[in-house]
């Protein structure tokens, strides 16, 4: 369950997306979309550079870009010690049912785990 990421994910003119910059476990389902975010975000910021000669957006791409790529490797890395057994004996499987069962009874876990897994809002301004 291998992670990784870029940062920043831009060096000069070379401007990192998807897999490329970021890699996250399989757990989340996040892959996919983060890449898709990577490209609407780059897309805007080359639009209005070359239309408008505005390069905020490129000089903000990174930072936008890894503040959802970090959330999402968090995520990920929390339904990856939620819902596997990664060999931490009996402590760490009470933790594990321990985290599932506040998720069952509390309101507010679980409407933090839906929002995590069906994704954050977009970026205003972009």
């Amino acid at each position: 369950m291998r992670s990784f990421v870029a940062s920043p994910m831009r060096h000069g003119r070379l401007f990192l997306c998807g897999d490329a910059a970021h890699i996250v476990p399989a757990t989340g389902a996040k892959g996919l979309n983060l890449a898709v975010n990577d490209v609407r975000l780059l897309a805007a910021a080359l639009a209005a550079h070359y239309r408008d000669g505005d390069d905020s957006g490129l000089d903000a791409y990174s930072e936008v870009a890894l503040r959802r790529v970090w959330r999402a490797q968090d995520f990920s890395n929390a339904m990856t010690q939620l819902l596997h057994d990664l060999g931490d004996g009996p402590f760490g499987r009470a933790l594990q049912l321990s985290r599932l069962d506040y998720i069952a009874r509390s309101t507010s876990a679980a409407r933090a785990l839906a929002e995590n897994y069906v994704g954050l809002p977009a970026e205003p301004g972009f």
